[in-house]
């Protein structure tokens, strides 16, 4: 029996004496998110679209240049001279054509109006990086930490194995070979499952290569979720206040901004039917006859206006085609509401079937496998048990503490994507989103 003894000593120490390496430095959530939003060249080519729509709307509010004629009129053919006949002159005009209506400065407004979709739209792009970049990072967590519980449990095994073949071979006790066997085979199926997270790992991390720099990720991640808290208590926000929280959302405030500059493209499109008015101005020199009288030099002015009577196939059509973007922009953001509405509400609906499983893993489930696992352990220690049923009752406890973690991990991967339904409030963002308006990338 002094094997048993020694099996139940070593079983019991090792329980104590495993933990999992301490690393000097590791690459924390909060370090992550921080990098990746301050690093994202996306938002450099955002404010660069502003600066050129704005640019545009300066350009749009502005008249045609005016236009300048130089010409030498009615030279008679007969001799070309210039002071021969009477009408001829040497002539210099400037013309300048109008807007029609408030064309012009409606069309800098809708231009403006565009432009003012750019800074929703970089907000909105941080927190999508936010929102990627947390999962990404929970992700290699929640592969690292697997990886450490296994290892922890592989050692374990291991010693049992020894031991069981001490056993084994002094003859003593109940094991028998295909104990020895089923043990090794349970280690290599661990190592295997070793090699698939350790794949899950680097893929998380090459997965963050996107927005991290290789030095960064070659450290392990930590352990630390500071950076990651809830926006709202998201299972009691009631459908008024989603929906007021939803139409705020960065992503709809620049389609906001979309369909108000399409609902300008309209009244734009509705001063064609006004006409457009041009005037112009002229001045001709004449030479003196050639006995010596003198010619008046001429001054002319004029007004030209175009009718727009015609507007079946052309001013008609463009306020159409104007009137169907503008509705097509409305559809675009009801669309949106509702694909976010329904991303929310499926997120919610797991995140309350994860808390449920959370409460049950924490308060029945691993308690109970560690009761059955020192049960069973006990068991065999006074040769009242077989080896199969503590090596099955050893991997279901480690398998209840994998998915207690992939439950945890989950979880909050899933406030992470209800942050994003909720970035309007989030105050990081908005900090962020002001600040990176003079970032030099």
């Amino acid at each position: 029996m002094n094997h048993f003894a020694v099996l139940k000593a070593v079983f019991v120490s090792s329980l104590l004496s495993i933990s999992l390496s301490v690393h000097s430095a590791k690459l924390s959530l909060n370090e992550a998110i921080n990098y990746a939003l301050n690093h994202e060249p996306w938002l450099k080519a955002s404010k660069q679209k502003q600066t050129s729509i704005e640019a545009k709307s300066i350009a749009a509010g502005t008249l045609p240049d005016p236009v300048l004629t130089l010409g030498l009129m009615n030279l008679p053919t007969n001799g070309f001279a210039f002071d021969q006949e009477n009408m001829t002159q040497f002539k210099v005009g400037i013309s300048q054509s109008l807007s029609r209506g408030d064309s012009l400065a409606l069309q800098q407004k809708a231009l403006s109006q565009s432009a003012a979709a750019e800074p929703w739209l970089r907000k909105d792009r941080l927190a999508q990086v936010k929102t990627t970049v947390t999962e990404s990072w929970l992700n290699a967590y929640r592969a690292q930490r697997t990886i450490a519980l296994i290892e922890q449990d592989k050692a374990l095994f291991t010693q049992l194995i020894d031991i069981t073949e001490s056993s084994y071979v002094s003859s003593v006790g109940k094991t028998r070979q295909q104990d020895i066997i089923r043990a090794q085979l349970e280690l290599t199926r661990l190592e295997d499952k070793l090699m698939q997270l350790d794949q899950q790992l680097q893929g998380a991390k090459k997965r963050l290569t996107q927005w991290l720099p290789i030095d960064m990720l070659s450290q392990p991640v930590g352990d630390d979720f500071s950076a990651l808290a809830a926006l709202k208590n998201y299972t009691e926000l009631e459908f008024q206040q989603l929906m007021a929280l939803l139409l705020k959302h960065p992503a709809i405030m620049a389609i906001d901004n979309a369909i108000e500059a399409k609902q300008t493209q309209i009244s734009v499109a509705e001063q064609g039917y006004k006409p457009q008015i041009g005037v112009n101005m002229g001045y001709g020199y004449r030479d003196d006859m050639p006995m010596g009288g003198s010619r008046a030099d001429l001054f002319s002015v004029g007004v030209s206006i175009d009718l727009p009577l015609f507007t079946d196939n052309r001013q008609d059509q463009l306020v159409n085609a104007a009137i169907a973007d503008s509705e097509e922009a409305k559809t675009q953001k009801l669309i949106a509401l509702k694909k976010l509405q329904g991303m929310y509400f499926k997120e919610v609906s797991q995140l309350t079937r994860l808390s449920q499983r959370a409460a049950l893993y924490k308060t029945k489930l691993l308690p109970q496998m560690a009761e059955q696992s020192q049960a069973t352990l006990n068991a065999y220690t006074r040769d009242d048990g077989n080896f199969s049923d503590v090596m099955q009752a050893r991997i279901s406890e480690l398998n209840a503490k994998i998915d207690a973690l992939n439950i945890h991990v989950d979880q909050k991967i899933i406030i992470a994507r209800l942050n994003y339904y909720a970035s309007a409030d989030d105050a990081s963002l908005k900090n962020l989103s002001q600040q990176e308006l003079t970032y030099e990338y």
